[in-house]
């Protein structure tokens, strides 16, 4: 695992309206093998606040990672995803799409959003919970993310 990821908590960002779902991955995630910091929201509105830190989120941090629901209330995952992926500040974070949908059609319009992965929610509680334990595996230890945030990026 990169040596910074290791300093320092890994900052997840959940964005999931199903509280036996956020509650689950947030369990799930306490067991990670890193130091994980999860915050969640259960809107796309509150996502969409909290990346571009209005109101009360105004001093987080940008998370290393996003988990995402598509079938949100009001502005869904799809928008969030769009949004995200069309900001040159925030682009350049990873988002998993975590869903109960396999609707091809989501599938497709995610991908073509550049969502980093897109992962169906098991129903059980035991694939569920395994599911959120090789994601942040793979995430944390596989695969390589950028140390510094979209904005430094930028300027490379």
């Amino acid at each position: 695992m990169d040596s910074e990821l290791n300093m320092r908590p890994v900052k997840i960002l959940l964005v999931e309206d199903n509280p036996a779902h956020s509650d689950l991955a947030v369990e799930a995630l306490k067991d990670a093998k890193m130091q994980v910091n999860v915050t969640v929201v259960d809107s796309g509105e509150r996502a969409l606040a909290y990346l571009y830190k209005k109101n009360i989120y105004k001093n987080e941090p940008n998370p290393d990672l996003i988990l995402l629901d598509l079938n949100l209330p009001g502005i869904d995952g799809r928008e969030v995803l769009a949004k995200i992926k069309e900001d040159p500040h925030l682009k350049c974070l990873p988002v998993i799409v975590l869903t109960t949908s396999d609707a091809e059609e989501d599938i497709l319009s995610t991908y073509n959003h550049y969502a980093n992965c897109y992962i169906k929610k098991p129903v059980n509680f035991d694939q569920f919970y395994n599911s959120i334990q090789q994601l942040t595996e793979f995430w944390f230890t596989v695969v390589k993310i950028p140390k510094a945030n979209c904005d430094a990026m930028l300027e490379l």
